[in-house]
């Protein structure tokens, strides 16, 4: 696999290479080993691509069978039975096909004397830079079975929060669909009755009432084509939203939204404080723990902030100075809570605090987030719903007033 890598040399010269390597990871272990300091690293070798054409594809493996295969490994592992054969258990007891596929491989690369880390990164599109890196830390150390428990928890505490995010949104998003598909409806069968009856009668019809008309009458005439074009916007807008730009699009516009910014800002910094926290108690260091944090944040706000962080460390600053510049998007209460860690010699200890903490308030406002969505959900259902009863009424008011 092939990586386009921006680095920096001692002395701050550019330099910009094609790297082929198994992972993200590998190339961060190959520049430091040459004295570079990495700047961006970017999939790929050839001519680059728009950003919004860079789709994230399945795997064909769900996080829950993921989570499912950590604990299991690290069960087996804390019982003592030998990295192979436990692998070899696994295998025997997956029913995902694309799963057992991989973890087969696994078993014969590591059988073969692989390390078990550099076997994961084989597999990257599956295992993440984090969980391959905190997986080397715990070889290195002899401590695998506590650093793949620890990983089995940061990723099951991780995919629950974003699954109650996601469940929160079940609501509107039901609501919201079943308005659209019921005003369609309507301009289907409904206003085609009064759009022929304002016909007969010759009424003037304001512009709001021609528009409407309008698009009903495309509707009923082109039902196929009008189908396949509701069903391409829907499609282009999921692949623009599953984009790389998209999700960056997204996340900044979510930002600017009341209460839904906050929940968005709690999420991250609970994402950013976990993956550390995790890194650092499997023994990772400083500067490694913020470079693969960076790439399980991603290309964003918060990603550069976290960038931003290493680069300082790197330099011989603080922690905590990075994150004291940023009160937009990480509260004073991260950095002070990064700064009493790095008092006391307890940085990772912090770091899980910080994500305990936003990750349980994050429960409790999702808990209230179709409550306080429903209100705002009537406001536009009702100015919709509005409109359109103005539209329609007006004509016939008008008439009525002439007679």
């Amino acid at each position: 696999m092939k990586f386009r890598v921006s680095a920096k040399t001692a002395d701050g010269a550019s330099e910009k290479r094609v790297i082929d390597a198994v992972s993200r990871f590998a190339v961060y272990e190959q520049l430091e080993k040459e004295g570079l300091t990495v700047v961006t690293v970017e999939e790929g070798g050839g001519a680059s691509l728009p950003a919004w054409t860079r789709i994230q594809l399945g795997s064909g493996i769900k996080t829950d069978e993921r989570i499912t295969f950590t604990k299991n490994l690290a069960a087996m592992l804390s019982a003592g039975l030998p990295l192979p054969r436990a692998l070899s258990v696994i295998d025997r007891q997956t029913r995902n096909k694309s799963l057992r596929k991989v973890v087969t491989d696994l078993e014969e690369n590591v059988k073969k004397g692989t390390s078990f880390h550099e076997a994961l990164a084989l597999h990257r599109n599956i295992f993440s830079d984090l969980f391959i890196a905190m997986t080397k830390a715990g070889e290195e150390s002899g401590k695998l079975a506590d650093s793949l428990q620890v990983v089995a928890r940061q990723m099951d505490r991780s995919h629950t929060l974003e699954k109650k995010v996601k469940g929160a949104m079940i609501y509107p998003s039901i609501i919201l669909s079943a308005v659209v598909i019921i005003g369609i409806l309507m301009l289907m069968f409904v206003v085609p009755t009064l759009s022929s009856t304002f016909k007969e009668l010759n009424v003037a019809l304001p512009a709001a009432t021609r528009a409407i008309i309008s698009i009903s009458d495309f509707l009923a005439n082109n039902v196929i084509l009008s189908l396949l074009l509701v069903a391409m916007f829907f499609g282009l807008v999921l692949l623009f939203l599953k984009s790389k730009f998209g999700g960056k699009v997204l996340l900044l516009v979510s930002l600017k939204l009341p209460v839904i910014g906050e929940l968005v800002r709690e999420t991250m910094g609970a994402r950013v404080a976990r993956s550390l926290s995790s890194l650092l108690s499997s023994g990772v260091e400083m500067l490694s723990a913020l470079q693969i944090a960076c790439e399980v944040v991603g290309d964003n706000p918060f990603g550069k902030v976290v960038k931003e962080a290493e680069e300082r460390v790197r330099k011989g600053e603080s922690l905590s100075a990075a994150f004291i510049d940023h009160p937009k998007l990480f509260p004073p209460f991260v950095a002070d809570m990064i700064a009493v860690g790095e008092e006391t010699g307890k940085v990772s200890d912090m770091l899980g605090q910080v994500a305990t903490y936003y990750e349980t308030d994050v429960e409790d406002r999702t808990k209230d987030l179709s409550t306080i969505i429903e209100p705002i959900l009537m406001l536009v259902i009702g100015g919709a719903v509005g409109v359109f009863a103005m539209a329609m009424i007006t004509p016939i008011y008008s008439l009525s007033s002439k007679i």
